[in-house]
């Protein structure tokens, strides 16, 4: 690995802990780098996802004050994506990873358009409610399906997690009556939780490039918190303009 390959590593880590907190689409960043300087692709997913964890660290710093207002929410979130991410990583090491990844491209598509259609869909949901005359349930604590989802979409984290925070955003603002601002931090904190256990599994059994991790982990720490800062101060409209197109690109891109 040479010097240019060095600051490719540490310059892709700090924008993928940028995308990390702010969009959540870091290993669309960082994995491609990762090929590029000649690591295996398991190899290169195993050592991103270590060398993402400080990215979590930066983005739960950044986004302290929203996670604080929704205690048993974070609680749920980590419990959930923690779960799911020792699955996931587990599938990576036994798994021939082709199973999985053939079906990435349409499930970040179909994400992409859950988070276009969200509003609409939400307040399609609240008019039927009130039409039937019943009050609106409580939606900031998560239900069973949001819940279910939220352990898949760690085990998705543990073993690939291309675009899972795109993937996230959709289903908690289907499914929890919170702020996008909040959204946002639950997302942050969810990939977090998935790539610290997944990290514990792939430091015992996966082969792991040291370098690169390191590399990727120095650059993911400073963009994480960056990226928590950007992310606070999005418009919701501009935040949700933002995923849908990297979705989409994203998407289109691994089709075709």
């Amino acid at each position: 690995m040479d010097h240019l390959d060095q600051l490719a590593l540490l310059g892709g880590g700090l924008l993928a802990g940028i995308a990390s907190s702010s969009v959540g689409a870091a290993s669309l960043i960082s994995f491609p780098i990762l090929v590029a300087v000649g690591l295996p692709p398991v190899v290169a997913n195993a050592s991103n996802t270590v060398g993402l964890v400080p990215a979590g660290v930066g983005g739960a710093l950044g986004y302290r004050r929203e996670l604080a207002e929704y205690p048993r929410l974070s609680s749920a979130v980590i419990a959930t994506s923690a779960a799911g991410g020792v699955v996931g990583a587990t599938l990576l090491l036994v798994l021939d990873p082709g199973v999985f990844e053939a079906i990435v491209p349409w499930l970040i598509l179909f994400a992409s358009a859950l988070v276009a259609a969200q509003p609409m869909i939400s307040a399609w949901a609240r008019r039927r409610t009130l039409r039937r005359g019943l009050a609106p349930r409580d939606r900031q604590t998560m239900s069973g399906p949001v819940a279910g989802l939220s352990t898949l979409m760690g085990v998705y984290g543990g073993y690939f997690g291309a675009a899972q925070g795109v993937i996230l955003v959709a289903f908690y603002a289907l499914g929890i009556d919170v702020e996008l601002r909040i959204i946002n931090a639950l997302k942050t904190l969810a990939i977090f939780a998935s790539n610290v256990v997944a990290t514990v599994v792939f430091v015992i059994w996966a082969d792991l490039d040291w370098a690169a991790v390191v590399l990727v982990g120095l650059g993911s720490l400073v963009g994480g918190y960056l990226g928590a800062l950007i992310g606070r101060r999005l418009p919701p409209w501009l935040f949700r303009v933002l995923v849908v197109v990297m979705g989409l690109t994203v998407g289109l891109t691994m089709l075709l």
